[in-house]
């Protein structure tokens, strides 16, 4: 009986050991974070750090399962909490080219390390992981497959401001504010429109005549005054009347074809190089004399009556000068609203009245205002030099809407810069114009103004070679235009390069409609189509992102030059979405077959008002840029679109939105 006991007892003194011999555990693993606290909509690193017992390693998760040893894996729970950015990385792992295997691997000794991005989605994310890897040892040969579980269900999600649930409210204050603050900038340089309106031969010596007509006739200082102030306040109600005939004449969609249509944009560019060429002295535009002793016969009759009709006398003997510059704020405002053309000739005529209102009040200034002569011709000059260049923008936007193919980038950037250097040269003193006085030197103001022509110019020439020259999005031809563009050759390299390496993910979109009409900017890949974006939303799993744009589209071109071309923004467009372009001024007539019966009873038969009629009777809404997030059935994700916004951080977060609501859907 005791030798049993100690035989039992014997046993159970070895089970132990013999258990610990069979069962080995030679890696050691701990989990730490990136960050201890994080916004929803942010990433961070889940930092996986494993300790490996001397003499083993771990085989690592970057290369080929069908080499032979077990791969390491990372199996993430998918939940609506987060959302995997990116692929799993291992940390400097060692490389080995195995003759038994027949190719190379990567492994660990000591130490590993794999990071994972994520990004939070909602206040508690319940991340859950299961590991699966191998460990081996050269020693005795021995090799063990084991698994483990992680989990992070304790990261501080600090409150964020602009949840999902605001998205709406501060997309709608973003866009009223940029709206807002687009319209403050068209009013301003309205102003300075009318400043430099102010500086043309036409109007400037007239200041002081119109002036002294009102004091003189004047029997009281205050009279003069109110007068004075009379007279400001009818230049301004007769240019701000052209604006409101201007909008109930041309309205949304007249005003549309103002800015597309290829008649009135070459009629703007021959209005504006005709301008250009009078400015330069080889004539003078005049309007006929019989108007114009017309209205200044009814100015004689004084009251307030005769006040009127001498605004309306000098509005029309300043046309030949204050023309161009008018007309060129009456273009700039046919975007289809209503306000803009009312606003823009109000702000241009405040600057154009404010002179003789104060001049009336302080005649004393009279004495202090520079006497005519040779510089209020180079003025003129200066302002003929800026009409030429402004008048092939519009012979670029009938380019681009009708496919000619006669201005691309490339050569509208030559003939500006051309016009640059013969406007330095000018101002130097080294080309003279007809009504030029004798030029024995240049003041300071010149020099400078010359030496700014002469960067403008200098700043345009890395623009023939592809750089995307900011500064001018909006007014220049679209970059894949351009002949010889050196980011596109490195994009393109990249491409090549990636087709050959076999680990790459690249996505085969086929053949796509109208690529032959258009193209995205930044060598994005997208669609031209809705129908073939909603398949490719479903094929791969991806939201669309609508982009309503148009060839004449000033602010488009300078949301893809500011906001698109940051990385932040260009890595969720071409990763994260289906991209979407569609041109709602595009002439292109389409099949019969394609025709669309719209709810306006008229049938739309061009790629440009299928587009445009889609986005009103879809979104309620005409104006571009204009950009919509839809699911997989072509629902939205966010109820308030994204209008112009020039801040890149307030357009990721935009698409960042989009994308978690698509992820929890």
């Amino acid at each position: 009986m005791n030798k049993q006991k100690y035989i039992l007892l014997y046993f159970l003194f070895l089970l132990p050991l013999a258990m610990q011999a069979q069962v080995l555990h030679p890696i050691e693993w701990q989990t730490t974070i990136s960050k201890q606290e994080v916004q929803i909509g942010e990433t961070l690193e889940l930092i996986f750090t494993a300790d490996i017992e001397k003499d083993w390693y771990l085989y690592s998760s970057d290369f080929s399962k069908d080499l032979g040893p077990m791969v390491t894996t990372f199996d993430f729970q998918a939940n609506d909490t987060y959302e995997l950015v990116g692929e799993l990385t291992p940390i400097n792992p060692s490389k080995k080219d195995s003759e038994l295997w027949g190719g190379e691997y990567t492994y660990f000794k000591g130490k590993a390390e794999f990071r994972q991005k994520v990004k939070v989605l909602k206040k508690k994310p319940n991340i859950l992981v299961t590991v699966d890897y191998q460990v081996c040892t050269d020693v005795d040969g021995k090799c063990i497959p084991l698994d483990e579980e992680f989990s992070f269900t304790s990261i501080k999600v600090l409150k964020k401001k602009n949840a999902l649930s605001d998205s709406g409210d501060k997309d709608t204050e973003d866009k009223s504010n940029s709206e807002n603050q687009s319209i403050l900038t068209f009013m301003f340089l309205s102003f300075l429109g009318g400043l430099a309106a102010l500086l043309t031969p036409c109007v400037f010596p007239i200041i002081p005549m119109t002036v002294s007509f009102f004091t003189s006739k004047a029997e009281t200082r205050s009279e003069a005054i109110r007068q004075g102030l009379l007279y400001g306040a009818a230049i301004v109600g007769i240019y701000t009347l052209i604006g409101v005939l201007v909008s109930y004449l041309f309205g949304a969609e007249a005003a549309n074809v103002l800015a597309t249509h290829w008649l009135p944009n070459l009629l703007f560019f021959a209005i504006f190089v005709i301008f250009a060429i009078s400015f330069f002295g080889a004539f003078e535009i005049v309007l006929p004399s019989s108007w114009i002793n017309s209205m200044d016969r009814k100015a004689d009759k004084g009251g307030l009556l005769g006040i009127f009709f001498m605004a309306l006398t000098l509005v029309v003997i300043s046309f030949s000068c204050t023309g161009p510059i008018a007309g060129s704020i009456l273009i700039a405002s046919a975007n289809g609203d209503f306000l803009m053309p009312m606003l823009g000739m109000f702000s241009f005529s405040m600057a154009f009245a404010i002179p003789f209102s104060l001049f009336a009040i302080f005649p004393a200034w009279l004495s202090s205002l520079p006497k005519s002569g040779g510089w209020l011709n180079t003025v003129k000059v200066v302002l003929g030099f800026i009409e030429l260049a402004l008048a092939f923008k519009f012979l670029s936007v009938a380019d681009q809407v009708y496919h000619w193919g006669i201005l691309d980038r490339d050569i509208y950037i030559t003939i500006w810069i051309a016009i640059g250097i013969a406007l330095g040269l000018y101002l130097f003193g080294l080309i003279s114009l007809p009504h030029d006085s004798k030029l024995e030197k240049i003041g300071v103001g010149r020099l400078l103004l010359a030496i700014l022509t002469f960067t403008f110019v200098i700043y345009l020439i890395p623009g023939l070679f592809g750089a995307p020259l900011k500064g001018l999005a909006g007014y220049l031809p679209p970059q894949s235009t351009l002949d010889f563009d050196i980011n596109k050759i490195v994009r393109d390299n990249i491409k090549v390069a990636s087709f050959k390496n076999p680990d790459t993910k690249v996505v085969n979109t086929g053949k796509r409609k109208y690529t032959d009409l258009f193209h995205l900017p930044h060598g994005l890949e997208g669609y031209f189509d809705y129908q073939e974006a909603l398949e490719a939303s479903k094929r791969e799993g991806k939201p669309i992102f609508i982009d309503f744009t148009g060839h004449g589209c000033v602010n488009c071109r300078e949301m893809e030059a500011t906001v698109w071309a940051e990385p932040a923004v260009l890595q969720r467009l071409s990763e994260d979405y289906i991209l979407l372009a569609l041109y709602v001024d595009d002439p292109t007539t389409l099949p019969e077959d394609q025709w669309i019966k719209a709810k306006d009873g008229k049938t739309k038969k061009t790629i440009g008002k299928i587009n445009a009629n889609f986005q009103i009777e879809r979104f309620n809404n005409n104006a571009q840029p204009y950009y919509v997030l839809l699911d997989t059935e072509g629902e939205m994700l966010i109820k308030k679109p994204k209008a112009y916004d020039l801040n890149p951080a307030n357009f990721v977060e935009y698409l960042d939105i989009g994308l978690a609501e698509f992820n929890k859907r």
